[in-house]
């Protein structure tokens, strides 16, 4: 750029840290195209923040396609000012799929892993959470738009069982499902520091986890009302 302008490199450094440009950042962004993105925005902070009534509050996803991994040396442990290290490369010993269920209010989580997440999974899955929360609650379940979701099979097992109501998130809004913060801490404090040699391997360190992090739970808080992430979003797209 200094040749093409004719300034000295010394220059062009100044006026990007004078300005705080960082040409060679870039950043990602994807915003929903859901018609409905204003009124479900609405509808998700409205039950976070202020949540109905004798109801408990559900955050519900999957995590697909989790991979059984095996280093393909053994991990070199932590020593002082040197971290445990392990190879980049890997072997691959099968994979499951987890369900959850947040409990926003408490932080406690309600789990099952599976070998597919089709439809028929997901109703065993929410007959499980039926079993296993207070029969006089209602109960309001924030999820994704996820096709398995809205199944015909679904909406059969829904009109059975009028106390659950589902909340969908906006397309491209994982964001807004406080699950996936806990799927956060599953996979950076066990699925990325653990190695498994078989699916069943995984699947007991999976359910380990969970039964631990019940006992003593970390709910996580949301904060932002739906006028404050429309707000940030029209500073972020420059409007």
């Amino acid at each position: 750029m200094s040749k093409r302008i004719g300034v000295s490199p010394a220059s062009i450094s100044r006026i990007w840290r004078t300005f705080g440009l960082k040409p060679h950042v870039l950043g990602y962004f994807n915003i929903s195209t859901d018609p409905a993105f204003t009124e479900k925005v609405r509808d998700i902070t409205g039950i976070y923040l202020n949540p109905p009534d004798a109801a408990l509050v559900l955050c519900i996803d999957e995590k697909t396609q989790i991979q059984a991994l095996d280093r393909t040396q053994p991990l070199l442990p932590m020593r002082p000012f040197v971290p445990e290290r392990q190879t980049h490369d890997y072997k691959r010993n099968g994979t499951t799929n987890l369900f959850a269920a947040l409990d926003v209010a408490s932080g406690k989580v309600i789990t099952n892993t599976t070998k597919a997440h089709r439809a028929i999974e997901f109703i065993a899955f929410l007959d499980q959470v039926k079993k296993e929360v207070p029969k006089e609650l209602e109960v309001h379940i924030i999820l994704d738009n996820y096709a398995t979701h809205k199944t015909d099979a679904v909406r059969a097992w829904l009109i059975k069982n009028p106390r659950f109501h589902f909340h969908f998130t906006p397309t491209y809004s994982s964001w807004m499902n406080l699950v996936e913060r806990w799927f956060s801490e599953l996979t950076t404090k066990m699925l990325h520091t653990s190695t498994h040699k078989s699916q069943k391997q995984l699947v007991a360190s999976i359910n380990t986890w969970a039964e631990r992090w019940n006992q003593d739970p970390t709910p996580f808080r949301w904060v932002k009302t739906a006028d404050e992430i429309f707000a940030s979003m029209a500073k972020y797209l420059g409007n």
